[in-house]
């Protein structure tokens, strides 16, 4: 089954959305100067009300210094970097923790989908850019060879057919969960049951 991360979480609210809806990961945009990020004292408090479940918390950082990362890990379960972090970054990552390291891929063309296949990463991420909520050119990707994240422009409307296409280990949204810059309950609940009923609403 394709599991599903809920991204950009900045609220409590948000994060008592996802204990009701269970989805196997959720992400909190812990690098600053973005749209979503949240403060390191949210992202504590938020972290504690998952504490204890079976949701994989997942911090998200953009070229980040690593001794800035070190504050976090212990209320992370994954790793994701969402920048120009090459292998090298990853390596001495790795020197730090042993938390589970997803690299994300902006995917512009087959270079991309090349440089995600080698990529010493655990899982990567293929995406348009970051939390652009538009999709890239899907057809590119093709003989991957190894588990990926879909991200990009996803929403209720669109998940299933992906996941059909090119049965990703798991599908990422964010701004498709929002209204007006706020995440949306009904919309957060549309896409976690068009990924896990696909075939409820032909």
């Amino acid at each position: 089954m394709t599991r599903i991360k809920l991204c950009g979480l900045r609220s409590v609210a948000d994060v008592s959305a996802v204990l009701e809806l269970r989805p196997e990961y959720a992400g909190f945009i812990l690098s600053g100067g973005f749209r979503r990020s949240i403060s390191h004292g949210d992202f504590y408090k938020l972290s504690e009300m998952l504490a204890g479940s079976s949701i994989l918390r997942v911090g998200v950082f953009v070229n980040e210094p690593l001794d800035s990362l070190a504050g976090f890990v212990g209320k992370l379960d994954l790793i994701q970097l969402h920048g120009s972090e090459d292998d090298d970054y990853i390596r001495s990552l790795r020197e730090v923790t042993d938390k589970p390291v997803i690299k994300a891929f902006s995917v512009r063309s087959e270079a991309d989908i090349e440089a995600a296949r080698e990529s010493s990463a655990d899982f990567v991420l293929l995406d348009s850019g970051t939390g652009t909520g538009s999709p890239f050119d899907h057809s590119l990707i093709k003989d991957i060879g190894r588990p990926f994240f879909l991200a990009g422009g996803l929403a209720p409307q669109n998940v299933g057919e992906a996941i059909a296409r090119f049965e990703p280990f798991a599908v990422d949204a964010s701004s498709s969960l929002e209204t007006d810059g706020i995440n949306d309950m009904a919309k957060m609940t549309a896409f976690v049951d068009a990924v896990r009923y696909p075939f409820a609403n032909p």
